[in-house]
């Protein structure tokens, strides 16, 4: 079964209390790194590889100008005009509050399942610049592309290329955009330089990064792209954001300030999902959600 949880320290905490059976929060804290494994970049591919082949998807790598993306696809499609693509999260950017990770390949890629739950149309899932291709050690990578410059314009650039190529390998004419998380902001920004998309969906996505680290005071992305400054171009796309009640992460209020800044005449809807968290388990209820 794929690793799920619900927040990083919430479920370290949880498997530390388990596992060790301290009685204190300071406790806890001190044998952390010691009593929890995170899965290996091996094991976190494998994840992947092993919800891709159950329904009968397979992985293709996109070489563009600056990284080595990942695309999960079905096995066999037919020629349709409308192609979907499932852009995933930021993935394991961080190990603690303060430790990088040398790997940003998800531990539950949230993305992936999303796609593998659509019920409609050809569909493909699009990975993030240096996900399962080897982390700081794939071409061009290094930790600013899943810290401060996760959304810098090589990363956007290089997804939208990528996107070129998807199309192009599915005959399609036009796009839906689906973006989890951080791959909101990444399906926003493509979106805004591109004709060809006909709807633009997030699922808690974030989509003004400026307003999300000024809310929890944390370090600026200072070398990202933002799609709060892309509203104007943005504004002729059909949207659809999705945002738990719930969610720690990307509090509904966010989204629900960005689609009020969009231009009057822009068809944007946030749809807020009772008892729904940040991470566990959009995939769960996707179907029902998605149209």
């Amino acid at each position: 079964m794929p690793f799920m949880f619900r927040s990083y320290t919430e479920t370290m905490n949880d498997i530390l209390l388990h596992r060790c059976k301290t009685t204190t929060l300071w406790l806890s804290l001190l044998l952390l790194s010691a009593c929890v494994t995170l899965p290996s970049t091996q094991q976190r591919g494998d994840t992947a590889k092993q919800l891709a082949r159950s329904h009968h998807w397979q992985a293709e790598l996109i070489q563009t100008s600056h990284f080595d993306l990942l695309s999960y696809q079905p096995m066999q499609h037919t020629k349709e005009t409308l192609l979907t693509v499932y852009i995933e999260g930021d993935g394991l950017a961080w190990l603690t509050k303060n430790i990088v990770s040398a790997d940003p390949t998800p531990i539950n890629p949230t993305g992936l399942k999303l796609a593998l739950s659509h019920r409609h149309g050809n569909t493909v899932y699009l990975a993030r610049p240096c996900q399962y291709t080897g982390g700081s050690k794939a071409r061009n990578c290094n930790k600013h592309y899943w810290t401060d410059s996760r959304f810098a314009e090589e990363v956007i650039a290089s997804s939208n290329e990528a996107i070129n190529s998807l199309k192009a390998e599915f005959g399609a004419e036009q796009l839906q955009l689906v973006g989890y998380s951080g791959g909101g902001a990444v399906a926003a920004l493509i979106s805004a330089r591109r004709d060809d998309v006909t709807r633009l969906i997030t699922v808690a996505g974030n989509l003004n990064h400026q307003a999300w680290t000024t809310y929890y005071n944390i370090s600026p992305l200072t070398g990202s792209l933002d799609p709060a400054d892309y509203r104007q171009q943005l504004a002729r796309i059909k949207q659809v954001h999705f945002v738990g009640s719930d969610d720690k992460v990307m509090p509904p209020f966010l989204a629900q300030h960005f689609v009020a800044s969009l231009p009057s005449s822009t068809q944007a809807k946030v749809i807020i999902v009772p008892s729904q968290a940040h991470r566990c388990c959009w995939d769960e209820i996707w179907s029902d959600l998605v149209i």
